[in-house]
């Protein structure tokens, strides 16, 4: 009894064992972008693709740029607001007062009180 499987000894997203004579591939060029960290990355891009200004470095995930002398400085992260934070910027503390009482207004109507 046969095992059924078409594709033996080959593996999920393996490419052929050489390449079609009938085809070529598309032209391509090198884009080479430096990191603040010192790291030079090579980037492939079709050769009629704009190339972007920065690109995140693959070693250190900081922003690249094209210039080695002035590369882009380190990104800043943020840090984790909570949504009361956001709605504390959007809101003063006479607005949320209020609100306040115009909900709780709003509660005691209904109960009847």
């Amino acid at each position: 009894m046969s095992s059924g499987s078409a594709i033996r000894g080959s593996r999920v997203g393996s490419s052929p064992m050489r390449p079609d004579e009938r085809t070529e591939p598309a032209p391509r060029r090198q884009v080479t972008y430096y990191c603040a960290a010192g790291h030079d990355s090579i980037i492939w891009f079709a050769a009629e693709a704009a190339n972007p200004d920065t690109w995140d470095c693959p070693r250190c995930g900081q922003p690249a740029g094209l210039d080695r002398a002035n590369p882009p400085g380190k990104a800043r992260t943020e840090p984790y607001k909570s949504h009361l934070a956001y709605v504390k910027e959007r809101r003063s503390d006479e607005d949320a007062a209020a609100i306040l009482a115009e909900a709780l207004a709003k509660v005691r109507r209904r109960r009847g009180e």
